[in-house]
């Protein structure tokens, strides 16, 4: 079987792809860079693309019996949208798969994108439109939407944890996410990839938190009191209103933040056996961060 991984060296996307390889498959392994002295050379093909200019996905998937792809916009940026990413590059790609005649394509989404509101945070509705997208061609797909990963959750609330303050949002102590295991969401996706019936799946880990929580599981790893100061949501909207913000591309991060704050994401296909709290007491609780 013949697979195509778009977003292959991403956090995700390298999990997958290690993990197809370790299973036997055959991989095209498209990104804009290939991840140096990864320890998998010579056992997929690397293939360049920038998924916004078609005419770097040309010949992608001939050949190729399934698309799986993790393409989406992570972080700030002052050249592309969500939409120039998210919904757009994924819409070339499809558009690819479905020229060299690719019989399935599986996307990673993300939960709550199809909620009311959501169509105000870009990084949210410009997936929901990608998904409409993929539900109207006609080809067999698998669309899965996670909750968050433990890395995301170390990422963001470290320089908080190095502070000695964290912030959340004043009424919504309550707010709960499970998120998951990149491991176990990457063996999550490659089980579930030749699933029938277009479902969409989605996917958390096997323990729960409200985010106050998460942040006393960091603050009690690193060895440090719990300090959370409480900040209004509206603070979000006139951050993402300045100029600076702006000009620097972080207007969809804090968009998103507010989001994932103040919106319960608690999925309902829960995988693996990783505990989202030993990784916490490993990641605060060692010397790396």
């Amino acid at each position: 079987m013949k697979i195509v991984l778009a977003g292959a060296f991403g956090n995700l996307g390298f999990e997958v792809l290690k993990q197809l390889v370790e299973k036997g498959y055959e991989v095209v392994a498209a990104d804009l860079k290939e991840k140096a002295n990864n320890g998998y050379e010579g056992k997929y093909t690397f293939k360049a693309i920038d998924a916004t200019k078609p005419e770097t996905l040309e010949d992608l998937c001939e050949g190729a019996d399934l698309v799986i792809t993790t393409v989406g916009l992570t972080s700030s940026s002052t050249k592309f949208t969500a939409y120039d990413i998210d919904y757009q590059g994924n819409l070339n790609l499809l558009n690819e798969a479905k020229r060299a005649g690719v019989k399935k394509f599986n996307y990673i989404s993300v939960i709550a994108c199809e909620r009311d509101g959501a169509e105000k945070v870009p990084m949210l509705h410009a997936k929901w439109l990608f998904e409409e997208e993929l539900r109207k061609s006609g080809m067999d797909h698998v669309i899965y939407r996670p909750t968050g990963y433990f890395y995301d959750i170390a990422k963001v609330f470290r320089p908080y944890i190095e502070k000695g303050e964290m912030q959340l949002l004043k009424g919504y102590g309550t707010i709960k996410a499970n998120v998951v295991a990149c491991e176990d969401f990457a063996a999550f996706i490659i089980e579930h990839m030749n699933d029938k019936g277009n479902p969409i799946y989605e996917v958390g880990g096997k323990e729960t938190y409200t985010y106050e929580e998460m942040a006393k599981l960091c603050f009690d790893a690193a060895g440090k009191e719990t300090k959370i100061k409480y900040a209004p949501p509206w603070m979000f909207d006139i951050l993402a209103k300045l100029p600076k913000i702006k000009k620097e591309g972080k207007k969809d991060i804090i968009l998103f933040s507010k989001w994932t704050l103040t919106n319960s994401l608690v999925g309902r296909d829960v995988t693996g056996e990783s505990s989202f709290k030993e990784y916490i007491e490993e990641y605060f609780g060692g010397k790396s961060w």
